[in-house]
């Protein structure tokens, strides 16, 4: 199956209930709603947007996750680090691992970059395999340098 190498989407699309756990529900009733709108071609990475109403609850992270929030506003905590009011504009990033608690203050509109994180050797090959292509591509055959690890 053939892939676009350039997918367009829209932050303006019908979201899909995706309940929070119960158990991690400190107050309040607050609903998500999520929609897919990129998922790389191994399946390690997707782009989300999200919506939550009001509410505080609990989150653990099992992938590196990136946000950006849309709309709305936040109050985060997290062990190490007080609560923070985050809102439009704001970009946090969340390890795999991470645990925070959020409080949604009326709703929160985010996009989600999550990637799957490989284990440390898996990482470590990948980085020998690219420094290796970069050796030994001729120059007029290079790509130009992306946003991440140029030079």
């Amino acid at each position: 199956m053939s892939r676009a190498l350039i997918e367009i989407g829209s932050c303006n699309v019908d979201l899909e209930l995706r309940p929070i756990e119960p158990s991690w529900i400190i107050e309040g009733n607050p609903v998500s709603r999520s929609r897919v709108l990129s998922t790389s071609a191994d399946g390690t990475a997707q782009t989300i947007i999200w919506h939550c109403t009001e509410g505080r609850f609990n989150w653990y992270y099992d992938i590196d996750e990136t946000i950006m929030i849309m709309e709305g506003s936040i109050v985060l905590e997290s062990d190490g680090m007080p609560p923070k009011r985050y809102g439009p504009g704001d970009v946090i990033f969340f390890r795999d691992g991470a645990h925070a608690k959020w409080h949604v203050e009326g709703h929160v509109k985010k996009i989600a970059f999550c990637r799957k994180t490989n284990p440390v050797m898996i990482g470590f090959l990948i980085r020998v395999v690219n420094k290796l292509k970069k050796i030994f591509t001729p120059t007029g055959e290079r790509r130009p340098a992306s946003l991440m690890g140029a030079g």
